[in-house]
């Protein structure tokens, strides 16, 4: 069936296709700008030659970044922290949204457990209070005090049990029916046919664990920074202290706004891997996630 569009839908549509342009330039162009500062040489940098485009190609940013071990160390310890934290998130949240997606009378008290969850995300201990803890729990400068503060997502509980709720009752009945339990229920029933949400939960654990520097600074030593707290360290500051000879005179050849751009873009390098193959899940499981309380 053909539809005329009105002279006010084509207005309309004109209008939300110049903000979304608008909008997306926003974003793309400093981060444009970022990696044309990677590749550019010390005097187009100093000189502010560049802009979305590099000058006097040149690889010697990410040859000194790549060859520089504080660098490798970070990441690797972001990667421990992504591969325990997320697991750790999906499989709490999983453990938990699968109780509280049934109705009250399968689960007592059901409403006052959501809400107990819900007012975490409206209050917290504090900063010093969870410092506290972490340190008399023996936790500080290990993965776990950065994995185990967060380990239960609230907003990702809430996204997981709308999801499970779209799940027939059918398909629990039947398996109940044959035998199965609730344990082996979730597990072979529940997260099959929750695939677009799991992927959506596994993508916020997975972006958030990545991207978080704050607690890093909290809770580990200069050694052992994540990646991001690493980086941000070195955005505000380079450290030439902790620097050898042989290091600080290849640094005087490089400008630290090319080297700070090329950490960057290798940092980002690894999400931009992971997205594409959970995006395709990612717009049902927020949609099918978030329409019921």
């Amino acid at each position: 069936m053909h539809v005329h569009s009105t002279t006010g839908t084509r207005i309309f549509n004109l209008f939300n296709l110049i903000v979304l342009t608008l909008t997306c330039a926003g974003c793309l162009i400093p981060f444009i700008h970022i990696v044309s500062l990677s590749f550019s040489d010390k005097a187009a940098v100093m000189g502010g030659l560049v802009k979305l485009w590099p000058v006097h190609f040149t690889l010697d940013p990410y040859r000194y970044v790549l060859e520089r071990g504080a660098f490798w160390h970070a990441f690797g310890m972001t990667l421990e922290r992504v591969a325990i934290g997320a697991t750790l998130n999906v499989v709490l949240v999983i453990i938990l949204a699968y109780p509280l997606s049934k109705a009250g009378d399968k689960l007592r008290m059901r409403t006052l457990y959501v809400w107990i969850f819900f007012f975490t995300m409206l209050f917290n201990g504090g900063l010093i209070p969870n410092y506290i803890l972490v340190k008399e729990l023996h936790l500080l400068d290990t993965v776990w005090a950065l994995v185990l503060p967060g380990a239960v997502g609230v907003f990702n509980i809430v996204l997981l049990l709308n999801f499970f709720r779209e799940v027939p009752a059918e398909l629990e009945d039947a398996a109940f029916i044959d035998g199965a339990g609730h344990w082996r229920t979730l597990w072979q029933i529940y997260v099959p046919v929750s695939l677009p949400a799991i992927a959506t939960v596994t993508l916020f654990s997975i972006v958030g664990h990545w991207n978080a520097w704050f607690d890093g600074m909290i809770y580990m030593k200069v050694s052992h920074y994540p990646l991001q707290t690493y980086l941000q360290s070195i955005v505000i500051k380079f450290d030439f202290n902790t620097m050898s000879p042989e290091e600080a005179k290849r640094l005087a050849k490089l400008n630290d706004r090319s080297i700070k751009s090329a950490q960057m873009i290798v940092a980002v390098i690894p999400v931009l891997l992971v997205y594409p193959y959970l995006q395709k899940y990612f717009v049902s499981g927020i949609r099918l996630g978030s329409v019921k309380g």
